[in-house]
């Protein structure tokens, strides 16, 4: 696989961005010692704040509320709880968090003058008096309020107010779910005063209802008796008015009124009229027919109500016998027999009766028609009259039932306000509570604030999480460069290898020789990787020319060219040059003279390589130093001189390790990498800020040379990330002092 689709393969991985916990963990356990000692200082400053808070203690009364007062008369209307309504409770429960139950509670505790409810805070008025009093003296600009002394009494009753205020704080009131019970729960600083306001909060709520309902009744009373006053004057004038009415009238006060008489009167003559109007017709009918027979006693005879009539038939009976008798003796005797004679005298007696009997009786129907028609109209007259009196009598009514109305009215209202008056004042002595204290507060034992174990808890939590959070902040604000995946993700490049940090005197450089000491065998492992990572890079090519920069200086470019220098050395040639021609180091790290000729003196062909070349007997490698130290470093090493010595090099050496100054500072290493194969950069771990190190990436890109890679310098493995992946692993290959 080529070099260029490593890249695109790498690039790609890189894209595919992942919760990294390892990362995190990292990142803690390098915190951890912080977060820690933030979190014990910060629960020590709380244990003490807290350890010197004043305990607060809780009891709870219980007051059970009667849904149903007792209903011991039935004058509900002069004091009666809607107690159906849904909301009873909550009123109740509004009521006894009110202002005047706490009034009451305080006046009956005494609490306004309690040092235990409500202590003395002298020293700290004085402290704002004296403060005010600076204030003013040094601020004339600041006008002064108008100073007011309060009197004796204005102070108690401010002081009781306060009192109240604090009461009203420190009282709690629940309603137990589906039940009538209400919870009463007072805080204070003293477990036996928490319980006592907790009582005594419920019975002031019972003693405010009986009091509210003795007022009431009351006010009930009173009201009452001046109502009967008014309503007894009213009674006495409406019954003097319906007396006075009766005695100017001529009345009799009966059961049915005045006008009952009349109105019977009336309907008496109303139907003997109408009596006498029907006989009268049927006279009349009678009367009518005998007139148009006129003295016809044959046609008379025939009418119904002459032959129906009694006397008629009787009559009749005894001429059918009188002519049964002759016409039985007229076939046996004649005409002249005394027999016939005496029984013809006889039929004619019996019809003169006869007649004599009609005529009476069409006598009597006339009498008894004109009798019938003078009954009609004195009836007429009689109703007539009746009429008209019973219309007065009317009037005369009406205006007595709305006197008698008047008294009746006056008497219910006069009886009710009475039986009203007298049931209130029997009430007046039965006082009946809507509530009673179900549970009285007990003295309660152990505080229930502050849970100091609680708050200390919650303080190292709170310390630690916030610990934690401002690690990981601090971690993200980091601008510097601590792992692989900075490398690879903030700078985009590869990962080389990374250099442990060797703990070293203050002011002292690292031991020269540490990569061939087996006490730092993770010192000399991370060097031997590094040059694995390099010589598989560079595979393709015979003998190369490394150089190694950083972006400034202190990050250990050198350290890092020495020992590469010595790696390489272990498997071929190898020389190392001091190409940092401003501040040159290598030379003094291998205790070679200042007088040395080097690199410039080479460059300006003032020495021979033979005379310049210093060779270090233990680790193998040939070295080239600064040299003189000339005015134009930069035009020496841009020069063709560099360029050909570094071919010649080349040819001589496997490796040859070139060692210049920080991009930062100057661009000599921008113009020898033109001369070399391979650019390694060298970055301090979390030191170096991502800006600048970039920034001396992007010079080498702009003359048109690409970085092979970076070498993460000075790694601390124990806090560092990486050490789970590369410094927990040299002493599993046996890379130790031994």
């Amino acid at each position: 696989m080529s070099l260029k689709m490593k890249d695109s393969l790498q690039a790609n991985i890189l894209d595919d961005e992942t919760i990294d916990f390892a990362h995190y963990w990292q990142v803690f356990k390098r915190y951890f010692g912080r977060i820690i000692t933030l979190a014990i200082v910060f629960t020590a400053l709380v244990a003490i704040v807290v350890m010197k808070m004043t305990p607060i203690y809780s009891a709870t009364a219980s007051l059970l509320i009667e849904s149903q007062p007792a209903n011991v008369m039935s004058i509900e209307e002069v004091y009666k709880s809607d107690t159906t309504r849904k909301d009873y409770m909550r009123t109740q429960y509004q009521i006894i968090q009110s202002r005047q139950v706490a009034a009451r509670a305080v006046d009956e505790l005494d609490l306004a003058n309690d040092p235990v409810f409500m202590p003395p805070s002298d020293g700290e008025i004085s402290l704002i008096k004296e403060a005010k009093a600076w204030l003013f003296a040094n601020l004339p600009f600041i006008e002064k309020a108008p100073k007011t002394e309060l009197t004796e009494s204005e102070r108690e009753e401010k002081r009781r107010q306060a009192a109240i205020n604090k009461l009203m704080k420190s009282i709690n009131v629940s309603l137990v779910e589906n039940t009538q019970v209400i919870n009463i729960t007072a805080t204070s600083d003293s477990p036996r005063l928490a319980a006592a306001i907790a009582t005594t909060m419920g019975d002031v709520y019972v003693e405010n209802y009986l009091q509210a309902k003795v007022e009431m009744t009351t006010k009930a009373t009173s009201f009452l008796t001046e109502s009967m006053e008014g309503l007894r004057d009213k009674l006495t004038s409406a019954e003097k008015d319906l007396s006075d009415f009766y005695e100017k009238n001529q009345l009799v006060n009966l059961t049915n009124g005045v006008v009952g008489l009349a109105a019977e009167e009336l309907e008496q003559l109303s139907n003997q009229l109408l009596k006498a109007e029907t006989t009268l017709k049927q006279n009349r009918t009678i009367y009518e027919q005998t007139q148009r027979n006129g003295a016809d006693y044959s046609a008379l005879a025939r009418l119904p109500e002459v032959l129906n009539h009694p006397n008629i038939q009787s009559v009749r009976r005894q001429e059918a016998e009188a002519m049964s008798r002759v016409s039985e003796l007229s076939k046996v005797f004649g005409p002249k027999h005394p027999q016939m004679v005496a029984a013809n005298a006889e039929l004619d007696s019996v019809r003169d009766t006869l007649q004599t009997q009609i005529r009476d009786l069409i006598s009597s129907i006339t009498t008894q028609y004109r009798a019938s028609q003078e009954r009609v109209v004195t009836l007429q007259e009689e109703v007539a009259e009746a009429k008209s009196e019973y219309r007065q009598l009317s009037n005369l009514e009406n205006t007595r039932r709305a006197l008698q109305r008047e008294v009746d009215i006056n008497q219910q209202l006069y009886n009710s306000m009475f039986t009203r008056l007298k049931e209130t004042s029997e009430m007046g002595g039965f006082e009946s509570a809507n509530a009673r204290v179900l549970d009285p507060a007990p003295v309660p034992n152990n505080p229930t604030a502050p849970n100091k174990t609680l708050l200390i808890v919650a303080a190292f939590i709170a310390s630690f999480g916030f610990g934690v959070l401002l690690a990981f902040v601090l971690e993200a604000m980091n601008s510097g460069v601590r792992s692989v995946d900075d490398v690879e993700k903030k700078l985009g490049q590869r990962m080389l290898g990374l250099i442990p940090v060797i703990s070293v005197k203050r002011r002292k450089d690292m031991d020269l020789r540490a990569f061939f000491d087996s006490k730092y065998h993770q010192f000399s492992e991370a060097v031997r990787t590094l040059r694995t990572s390099l010589s598989l890079i560079n595979l393709e090519k015979q003998n190369q020319a490394i150089l190694v920069t950083s972006s400034v200086p202190k990050e250990g470019k050198t350290t890092v060219s020495i020992n590469l220098s010595f790696a390489l050395g272990q498997l071929d040639k190898t020389i190392l040059i001091d190409a940092d021609l401003r501040r040159p180091a290598v030379g003094k790290r291998f205790d070679v003279p200042n007088y040395q000729p080097g690199l410039s003196n080479l460059i300006m062909k003032t020495h021979s390589l033979e005379e310049c070349l210093v060779h270090d007997e233990q680790s193998g490698i040939d070295i080239i130093c600064a040299g003189s130290i000339p005015s134009n470093p930069q035009e020496l090493l841009a020069g063709n001189g560099f360029k050909a010595l570094i071919n010649y090099l080349k040819k001589t050496y496997k490796y040859v390790v070139v060692d210049t100054a920080p991009t930062q500072a100057v661009s000599d290493a921008m113009v020898v990498s033109k001369s070399c194969d391979s650019v390694i950069y060298v970055v301090r771990a979390d030191s170096t800020s991502e800006k600048m190190i970039k920034n001396g990436l992007g010079r080498f890109l702009q003359v048109g040379h690409r970085v092979d890679g970076v070498v993460l310098n000075q790694v601390d493995l124990k806090k560092s990330d990486v050490s789970e992946r590369y410094g927990g692993f040299y002493d599993q290959y046996g890379y130790n002092a031994n």
